[in-house]
Parts: C-alpha cells; structure tokens; sequence
C-alpha cells in the first residue's frame, strides 16, 4: 500500500471522532488506532451492507470530551436510553423503503441492531446492549444528531 495513502488514512483519522480503521485491499491491509493496544476502544460497530469494500470502523469520544459514560447505553429513570456514540446522521432504517429497524412497542434483545448513524459517508450499525421494550425513538429519520444525543428509550 502507497505510504501517500496511510498518510491521508491517518489525518482523516485524527480529523475525525473515530478511534480506529482498518483497510483492506487486495492481500494487503493496514489498521491505524487512535490510541496504544493497551487502551480499550469502545465496542466495535459493524457496517451495514454498502457497495463499497467493507470497513470496521470504533467509535470513540473525541479528545477533550468530558469524561462521561461512553458506552451507548446509560441508566436513566424513565429506564435505559440509547446515545449516539459519534456525530453523524440517524437513519431508522437500511434503506428508504425499508421498515424500520424497531419502533415503540417493539421488544429488543442485546445486540439487535436498532439504527444506523452515517458518519463520513461510514454507514455504523448501533445494536441494543440492553433487552427490553422501546419506549420511544427521540430523532427523526435523518437527522444529524450529536456524540451522547438520546436516540431511544428502553424499559
């Protein structure tokens, strides 16, 4: 792989809210982090199916961010909520015609996948790390949320 591009790969890295990347092309790969293998990231979050080559991509908060719970679930009175664990885009769904990945009522195990949040054309898969009922959805489709914005409650 051209050093030019692991350079690049690098300053989007470091621009970006994003902890870790990993490319593949062809027999060769590269994988930049963010921080030492000593440092935990957060959980990774998969990709949802793209046309394009497939990439793993952590979230993680930026640098400078107070040290809240960065895990996408956090205990609250009205039961658990769903945060938004990076800036980007919310989308119910996987595609535009398709159904909503959950909606209020709808009981949700650990680890099923309850939106997607586009960030830098990356499409992450946020998965339930709680089992319960949906309470509510608090964003519209399409809209630009922020890192800790309640997207869903759950009791």
């Amino acid at each position: 792989m051209d050093i030019r591009k692991v350079k690049k790969l690098i300053e989007l890295l470091e621009e970006s809210g994003i902890a870790e990347i990993e490319i593949t092309e062809g027999e060769e790969a590269v994988r930049i982090s963010r921080y030492p293998q000593g440092v935990p990231a957060a959980a990774p979050v998969a990709m949802a199916p793209a046309p394009v080559a497939p990439v793993i991509a952590a979230a993680q908060p930026a640098p400078g961010v107070p040290a809240a719970d960065a895990a996408p679930e956090a205990a609250g009175a009205d039961g658990n909520t769903v945060n938004a664990p990076m800036v980007g885009t919310f989308y119910r769904s996987p595609s535009p015609e398709a159904d909503p990945f959950v909606k209020p009522g709808d009981t949700v195990s650990v680890g099923d996948t309850l939106c997607i949040i586009e960030a830098m054309k990356m499409m992450n898969q946020i998965e339930s790390e709680v089992a319960g009922t949906i309470l509510s959805v608090e964003v519209e489709n399409g809209e630009a949320v922020e890192f800790g914005q309640v997207l869903f409650k759950i009791g």
